[in-house]
């Protein structure tokens, strides 16, 4: 294998560069060509690759986003926009790819090796955290940070101004963000969509905190959980209390990755490119306790990422 291919597709995640730096990197060193693809699989699609070189990935690894840019395609979706997606591939000389992204990137990569055959290695980089298989996604541990340090600064006017405040995060359809940032920032109750939740329970707990000289509440709500809009207005129709809503947005989704961010997308793009020069046909980098591990694209999809039930157990006595 000569030359690889490498390419950040869906939303951005902040260490996307760091893991783009990683696979050219590695890949220089082991006597490669790398080809970075610019806006994901539009952009294999309509052939917009170039060479990278060491210097095209200096200064990046402390930056968010991705310098390859992103995009989703239709036109991917269909078996003559993979099949172009793979001449253009051919034209260059593209002998594998590395997709860095989330679960509708594993399956992009998986359709385009089942019908053409190209190799590909898929390296998980989502805030969402939602990809089975693996503990961690690049991202993820900076979303988190993200969200932990505004709550950190909402609870100070919280605090000020007696009030509480309803604070929405992202994550689409999965509480991974919800739970490890409410958990982390002290949150009165944290709301996801996996673990059923009652408003009255929530409305109670307020009620006791108040009694016991507590004048001021942070509620972190997944987007996928409910708006925090409609919770906002039901805590205070049911208790009187002055109310904010706060919706983080995609603020979460930018800034300078974490450490924790930047080392993982290292060592998960330094593998990619060891696993296909190794003879990787269809696979996937986790990390799992620790240790990175690979799996068959296939068994990813068979897979499902459950919360961890013992933390949000937690997380409610702690914050009694």
């Amino acid at each position: 294998m000569h030359r690889i291919g490498v390419l950040t597709s869906g939303g951005d995640a902040p260490g996307m560069n760091a893991a783009v730096r990683a696979v050219v990197r590695k890949g220089i060193f082991l006597g490669r060509e790398i080809l970075g693809v610019r806006r994901g699989f539009a952009g294999l699609i309509e052939g917009d690759v170039e060479a990278m070189s060491l210097g095209s990935v200096a200064d990046v690894i402390q930056t968010g986003g991705t310098i390859l840019l992103t995009a989703r395609s239709q036109e991917f979706r269909t078996p003559e926009g993979r099949a172009q997606a793979f001449a253009s591939a051919r034209r260059v000389g593209m002998d594998g790819l590395v997709v860095i992204g989330g679960d509708g990137s594993f399956r992009g990569a998986f359709a385009l090796h089942q019908e053409t055959g190209l190799p590909v290695v898929c390296i998980p980089a989502t805030i969402d955290n939602d990809i089975p298989g693996t503990d961690y996604s690049i991202g993820f541990d900076t979303a988190v940070n993200t969200v932990v340090d505004a709550v950190n600064k909402i609870r100070a006017t919280a605090t000020s101004h007696e009030r509480t405040f309803v604070v929405e995060v992202m994550g689409r359809d999965s509480g991974f963000i919800a739970l490890t940032a409410g958990l982390a920032g002290g949150a009165e109750s944290i709301l996801i969509p996996e673990i059923p939740f009652d408003l009255e329970d929530v409305c109670r707990r307020l009620l006791r905190g108040v009694r016991r000289g507590k004048h001021h509440s942070i509620i972190v709500v997944a987007e996928g959980a409910a708006s925090a809009a409609a919770v906002a207005a039901e805590i205070k129709a049911r208790t009187g209390f002055d109310t904010k809503i706060t919706i983080l947005g995609h603020i979460q989704r930018g800034g300078a990755p974490t450490a924790f961010d930047r080392v993982l997308a290292s060592v998960m793009g330094a593998w990619a490119v060891e696993l296909l020069t190794g003879g990787e046909r269809c696979g996937a980098i986790a990390v799992k306790g620790g240790q990175l591990t690979r799996y068959d694209l296939p068994e990813v999809f068979e897979m499902k990422k459950e919360i961890d039930e013992g933390l949000y157990r937690l997380a409610e006595v702690l914050a009694i």
